[in-house]
């Protein structure tokens, strides 16, 4: 084999393996949601006196203050694959934040709906329902506690 042989050899090598290095690149992006916040709705500093992602996951202790869900909002807790949303004042509900189309976790709640950024499903903040999107079911509900001013899973 020559030294030419060899060069080209590495050069298609090093070639196909940045190109494989750009497609998974992209590829790694799927389903993410850069702009949400673990902890924070969007546009918030994650809020103080709150457990972080190692705490809130034996469940018991606490995730968050009530004060932390707006009425008519929620919050999603990226660590703990949670959603918690006040229905009304004082009426807290939990769902799971992974979304019953493709797995993607969903990435906001506004208007009354938890909100899948990766195909547009929307669930109802009251019970989980799909209102829209091609989400086939419901987000499944969680079990959490009020204790006080502290929510935590039950």
């Amino acid at each position: 084999m020559s030294d030419r042989d060899t060069t080209r050899r590495a050069m298609l090598l090093g070639a196909s393996g940045t190109g494989l290095a750009a497609v998974l690149t992209a590829c790694g992006g799927y389903g993410s949601s850069p702009s949400v916040d673990d902890d924070a709705p969007a546009g918030e500093a994650p809020p103080t006196g709150t457990a972080g992602a190692d705490s809130g996951a034996g469940g018991g202790a606490p995730l968050a203050k009530t004060a932390d869900i707006p009425k008519g909002g929620g919050k999603i807790f990226k660590d703990q694959k949670l959603v918690i949303t006040q229905t009304s004042a004082g009426e807290f509900k939990a769902f799971s934040s992974i979304c019953t189309h493709q797995g993607c976790p969903v990435g906001s709640v506004s208007d009354g709906t938890i909100n899948c950024p990766c195909h547009g499903s929307k669930f109802s903040i009251e019970d989980g329902s799909v209102t829209g999107g091609p989400a086939p079911e419901p987000l499944p509900a969680k079990q959490i506690k009020v204790d006080g001013d502290s929510i935590s899973l039950a």
